[in-house]
C-alpha cells in the first residue's frame, strides 16, 4: 500500500461506489489510511446533489411523456 493520497479522480470514483456500495475493500482501506474526511464529505454532498435532480428531471420528463 502506497503512502500517496488518493487523487480527485479517486476520491469521485471512492465516493460514487460507496453510494452503490460497491466500494473494494482495498479501496476503502486506501481512503481511510490516506485520505481526509473533508474532501469526501464535500464530493459525497455534490454527488448526493446531482443525483437528487437528475431523478427530479427524469421524473418530470416520464411524466411529460405520460401526458400528465
Amino acid at each position: 500500500m502506497s503512502d500517496q493520497r488518493p487523487t480527485l479522480w479517486q476520491m469521485i470514483l471512492s465516493v460514487i461506489s460507496a453510494m452503490f456500495g460497491v466500494q473494494s475493500e482495498q479501496n476503502r482501506e486506501r481512503d481511510f489510511t490516506n485520505g481526509s474526511l473533508w474532501p469526501y464529505v464535500l464530493i459525497g454532498i455534490i454527488t448526493l446533489i446531482i443525483f437528487i435532480v437528475a431523478v427530479m428531471l427524469l421524473t418530470r420528463w416520464a411524466l411529460s411523456l405520460a401526458g400528465v
